[in-house]
């Protein structure tokens, strides 16, 4: 027979198993509703946008050809910012997992997480104040011999506010971000794999390819979307190096805009069918935002057979 000390604790231990699971499944439900309800509110002010007659809407054109150039310049800002930050971050965070001596990988990681601190303001003033001004001579070597490229079309510009130059800072943005996840991934690849892969005789570089990468691959499509979705949803910085214009033919001329940066330069001056416009534009965001964590999850599904235990 138990003892009724026994049967108090084990009628305890069920009371704070209901608790935790009930408060667990309240804080999934409040998070879907919190993001039903953003959604609501987003399409719910942005009908009158949708609705507007083409002359009304800013550039009188439509409200579809009003923020294509947003989008276009949005994936356009964060295609360059991955595309430069993905290969940097994965190569820094194997150099701090596998090749740095133990001090100078811990003194390397504190620095990553020091820079993924730093407010986006900052890293948009030194876009404007010293890396814009940088760039100014290679754009005008580019116009002069790539223009030919439609991307590279000239005339270059004389600030060096491009998009080009968006993609950048974007990019510095984000490598400590996903530098942080990758390290920390590869970090737990399981001691097993990478001591067997050495042991049939493979490089340190062999090991890396056949052990550790194929571990980390699905935390490193999860941190690499995790930098797109800072990086598409990224203001300050953007709205300092940025003009507003409607070019999006060229990365190396003034102009073009994206979503965020929009909306945060004009939000608090609009009125009236302005403002449903760019409430508008946040909707098409967070549409946006919305496939590319979907897009995202799936690529996951697909690798999620892969773990320590194989």
């Amino acid at each position: 027979m138990a003892s009724p000390a026994l049967t108090t604790s084990s009628r305890a231990d069920r009371v704070g198993d209901k608790i935790f699971s009930g408060a667990a499944l309240f804080a999934g439900c409040l998070i879907l509703a919190v993001l039903f309800m953003v959604a609501v509110f987003l399409l719910w002010q942005a009908m009158p946008a949708f609705l507007a007659s083409p002359e009304e809407a800013s550039g009188n054109e439509g409200f579809l050809l009003y923020v294509f150039p947003l989008i276009i310049g949005t994936l356009i800002a964060a295609a360059i910012a991955l595309l430069l930050a993905t290969p940097v971050s994965i190569g820094v965070a194997l150099f701090i997992s596998h090749f740095a001596p133990r001090k100078l990988a811990q003194g390397l990681g504190y620095l990553v997480d020091l820079l993924a601190a730093i407010p986006s303001v900052v890293y948009g003033a030194w876009g404007v104040a010293f890396l814009a001004p940088q760039l100014t001579g290679p754009y005008e070597w580019l116009a002069e011999n790539a223009g030919w490229i439609p991307i590279f079309a000239g005339p270059a510009s004389n600030t060096g506010r491009t998009m080009l130059t968006a993609g950048i800072v974007l990019a510095v943005m984000i490598t400590p971000i996903i530098t942080s996840l990758c390290r920390e991934i590869f970090l737990q690849t399981p001691t097993l794999h990478e001591e067997a892969a050495l042991a049939l005789g493979a490089t340190r570089w062999e090991m890396i390819k056949t052990a550790v990468l194929p571990f980390g691959r699905p935390g490193i499509i999860s941190a690499i979307m995790l930098g797109l979705g800072r990086a598409l949803g990224e203001t300050m910085a953007v709205a300092l190096v940025l003009s507003a214009g409607p070019l999006i033919a060229s990365l190396i001329r003034t102009g073009n805009q994206t979503i965020a940066a929009e909306i945060a330069l004009n939000f608090p001056e609009a009125f009236g069918l302005r403002l449903n416009e760019l409430i508008a534009a946040g909707l098409v965001l967070f549409v946006i935002t919305l496939i590319v964590n979907m897009i995202a999850r799936w690529i996951i599904s697909r690798h999620k057979e892969f773990s320590g235990a194989n």
